[in-house]
């Protein structure tokens, strides 16, 4: 990404709040900023961008994989296999992720008045960037720019697991300790989420700067 195209995409994050960026080029990144000069979001911005990330085309085949590779595994196999075992996985993966990203970016910090936004560091070592990434599991900002504990993504992933776990998952799995391991496999794919949104920017200028290279 050249630095034209670079401060435009900041010009325009820092007018409306939020991005139009997409991880590896097509999943939904809106929520990452580049800069920390940007406006609060009101409560119809929290929930617009969310519904914008949740039910974007790319979701389809996203949760498609996730739905093919539970099945190939036999992950609760309360399912069964065939066609309705997957259409059964795939509504189970397609709602987890709805329900996990409107509690943990709409519902909650609309609620505890908490910024879902991910603010890139950008500058400084791996080591450096790494541990800020990995800290904003537990940190975050409050819509008036101060640091909080991050109510928002440790509640709201709980709550989220389990609504899912108790109301639409196999009879045979839905217990305590399926919540909990629900609720921390969503915290660590969150993290790795994380560090990938910190670390893309690099990532992408690479690509590109390969990509012009082989014209």
């Amino acid at each position: 990404m050249d630095k034209s195209k670079n401060n435009n995409a900041i010009q325009k994050q820092e007018k409306t709040g939020t991005s139009n960026d997409r991880l590896f080029f097509t999943l939904p990144n809106f929520l990452t900023v580049e800069t920390k000069d940007v406006p609060p979001l009101t409560a119809w911005q929290k929930m617009k961008v969310v519904t914008r990330g949740a039910f974007d085309p790319i979701m389809i085949p996203w949760y498609g994989l996730q739905a093919g590779i539970s099945q190939a595994l036999n992950t609760e196999s309360g399912y069964g296999q065939g066609a309705e075992g997957y259409g059964k996985r795939y509504a189970t993966h397609f709602a987890d992720g709805t329900i996990e990203n409107y509690f943990g970016q709409a519902f909650l910090p609309i609620i505890l008045r908490q910024d879902p936004r991910y603010f890139q560091m950008g500058k400084g070592g791996f080591k450096r960037r790494t541990g800020y990434a990995v800290s904003r599991i537990f940190i975050t900002r409050s819509d008036s720019g101060h640091r909080q504990f991050n109510f928002s993504e440790i509640v709201g992933s709980g709550i989220a697991s389990a609504i899912s776990t108790y109301s639409y998952h196999p009879q045979a799995d839905r217990t305590v300790s399926n919540t909990v391991s629900g609720w921390w496999t969503q915290i660590g794919w969150d993290t790795v989420t994380i560090f990938l949104k910190e670390f893309w920017p690099d990532i992408n200028r690479k690509l590109t700067k390969k990509k012009q290279a082989a014209r």
